[in-house]
C-alpha cells in the first residue's frame, strides 16, 4: 500500500502521525521528549546524515513540534469540507500562520538541484542543502511543502472511525478508513446505533 505514496508525501503524513489514539480512549503524542524525537528520526533514515547516531537537541524537538501543529492544520484544510482529525479540531492553528511557519522552516536550510544518473538507469534529481548539513524541521517542512502543492494532497483524508485521530492518503476509491481495524471499529458502532434507535422508537 505504501509503495503508491511518494517519500515527500510519506515523511509528511509520518510526522502528523506523531500524534495518535492512545488504545484507551485519549491521545498520545510521540514526540513530548528528546527521547521521542530520537527514536522518529532513527526510524526515518535518510531524513538527517547518519540518522542511526544523530542525537536531536532541545532547539529541534521545538521546532519539529511547532511544525508538526502547523503542518496538521494544513492538513485539516486539504480535506475541507469534511472534518479534521478529532484530536486537534478544537486548537488549529490558523492557515495564514501555518503557512508562514511551515515556509519558514523550509527555508532554514536552501537546497540546490543535483543530479544523479547511475550506468543503466534515469537521470534523478534531488535537492540537497546547499552547506552540505541538514536541518531537520528544514528536511521535514521541505518534504510538506512538496505534499501539499502536489497532486497526492487531493488524496488526504481524515479517519472518523470511533477513537482514531489519524490522515491517511486514500489508496483505491472505496477506501473510507485508515486501516481495516478503523473500518471494523465504524462498521460496530454503525451497528449498535442501528439496533439503540431501534430499541428507542420501539420504547416509545
Amino acid at each position: 500500500m505504501q509503495d503508491s505514496i511518494s517519500g515527500d508525501a510519506r515523511l509528511a503524513l509520518d510526522l502528523a502521525l506523531t500524534i495518535r489514539h492512545d488504545g484507551h480512549g485519549g491521545v498520545a503524542d510521540d514526540l513530548t521528549d528528546l527521547a521521542g524525537l530520537t527514536a522518529w528520526v532513527r526510524a526515518h533514515p535518510g531524513i538527517v546524515r547518519d540518522a542511526a547516531a544523530h542525537v536531536p537537541a532541545d532547539a529541534d524537538l521545538a521546532a519539529v513540534r511547532e511544525l508538526r501543529a502547523a503542518v496538521r492544520a494544513l492538513f485539516a484544510r486539504a480535506v475541507r469540507p469534511s472534518e479534521p482529525s478529532p484530536a486537534d479540531a478544537a486548537r488549529l492553528m490558523p492557515v495564514p500562520e501555518a503557512v508562514e511557519r511551515l515556509n519558514a522552516a523550509a527555508a532554514r536550510t536552501p537546497t540546490v538541484p543535483v543530479l544523479h544518473w547511475a550506468e543503466g538507469g534515469e537521470p534523478v534529481v534531488d535537492h540537497e542543502p546547499v552547506s552540505g548539513g541538514r536541518d531537520l524541521a528544514a528536511t521535514l517542512a521541505q518534504a510538506a511543502v512538496a505534499f501539499l502543492a502536489g497532486p497526492e494532497r487531493q488524496r488526504l483524508r481524515a479517519c472518523h472511525a470511533p477513537r482514531c485521530v489519524r490522515y491517511f492518503i486514500k489508496e483505491h476509491p472505496r477506501q473510507e478508513w485508515c486501516k481495516p481495524s478503523c473500518g471494523n471499529r465504524a462498521r460496530v458502532a454503525r451497528h449498535h446505533e442501528r439496533h439503540r434507535k431501534s430499541a428507542d422508537s420501539l420504547g416509545q
